[in-house]
């Protein structure tokens, strides 16, 4: 019997100990990302251009990695893809992170965690009607095109804006007007003037490009009413930041690195964007855009609990976070977000 146990004991120990010198289970080698189609995707251009995450990753020891990009638009769709496991980090509006982040809080293998802010500017109403000068002018048959309703960027808010315009209770009275349409089609579905769309919520370059179009109007800007806040974000599901805490740290550098080229280099910022965009654009006209006094790149949020409190108050999610940082990383703790 002794001799059994001590069988068993030598079993034990040999087991522990090949288990603890065994090596930790490496970090990935292939990272998907997502990006959408604005000015306020800018940093991730900037990022994808320069290979800014391959070089923090391998200074980081990962190695040569692999990164894919993607380009998507809506808060939706966004959120589809993360929960079908098809993205790693994804670029989008903060309310769809908000979104998606108390819908899976809790939720073991299907949570969400913020990795970065990523910027700010200002969002434009634009429209082909003239008798549109405010919102108060709208009627049903007007339509608003914007990437995705309810809960994109746009259009939470658009239902922020309303709250202001017409009273708490009446924040979703836009709401039956918008149409989803990514903003591209939005564009040219305005300048066409031949659809039921009337007006587009939009961020640039399109509302600049909008705005020298012959016939369009701009009827409000999202900083007359809300000020500056964080409008993207970047996210990533919980598992994976936390089985790959190197890849997530070089994200988050490579993000810091693409602001800080902006930052000092908007000629260079701007001939990247122009370059990418799936849009005919002049990086001058882009360089204008990115030096608009309402264009902000940085990875500490800001103002992203003002998008978590409405959206609680409006029952659109059923989770509201204590503090900001309660639904970002632990590794972005220590800025001075909010």
């Amino acid at each position: 019997m002794a001799f059994k146990t001590f069988l068993r004991t030598a079993f034990t120990v040999a087991a522990l100990g090949a288990a603890l010198a065994a090596p930790a289970r490496a970090e990935v080698s292939e990272v998907r990302i997502s990006k959408g189609f604005g000015i306020l995707y800018l940093p991730l251009f900037v990022m994808q251009d320069q290979q800014f995450l391959e070089k923090r990753a391998k200074a980081a020891g990962l190695g040569d990695i692999k990164v894919t990009w993607l380009m998507l638009d809506g808060g939706n769709v966004i959120n589809d893809a993360m929960m079908a496991g098809t993205l790693d980090f994804a670029g989008t509006g903060a309310p769809g992170f908000v979104t998606l982040w108390a819908k899976a809080k809790g939720i073991p293998g299907v949570e969400v965690v913020g990795v970065s802010g990523m910027s700010s500017t200002s969002l434009w109403m634009m429209s082909n009607k003239p008798e549109l000068k405010s919102l108060k002018d709208f009627s049903a048959t007007d339509k608003i095109a914007l990437p995705g309703i309810k809960t994109s960027l746009a259009a939470v808010v658009l239902q922020m804006i309303a709250a202001k315009e017409f009273g708490d209770a009446n924040y979703a009275k836009m709401d039956p007007m918008t149409v989803s349409l990514p903003h591209p089609e939005a564009l040219a579905a305005l300048v066409g003037g031949k659809t039921e769309i009337k007006a587009h919520f939009t961020s640039p370059p399109f509302q600049y490009i909008e705005a020298k179009s012959a016939g369009i109007h701009r009827v409000l800007n999202s900083v007359d009413y809300l000020g500056n806040l964080t409008l993207d974000v970047t996210f990533a599901p919980k598992k994976f930041v936390d089985a790959n805490p190197k890849m997530t740290q070089a994200f988050i550098d490579a993000m810091d690195d693409a602001n800080a080229l902006i930052a000092k280099d908007k000629k260079l910022a701007a001939e990247i964007f122009a370059k990418g965009s799936k849009v005919k654009i002049d990086a001058a006209e882009v360089q204008e855009m990115i030096e608009d006094k309402d264009a902000r790149f940085t990875a500490t949020p800001e103002g992203v609990m003002k998008f978590a409190e409405f959206m609680h108050k409006a029952g659109s999610i059923k989770v509201k976070p204590a503090k900001w940082s309660d639904m970002f990383v632990p590794q972005l703790a220590g800025r001075s977000g909010s």
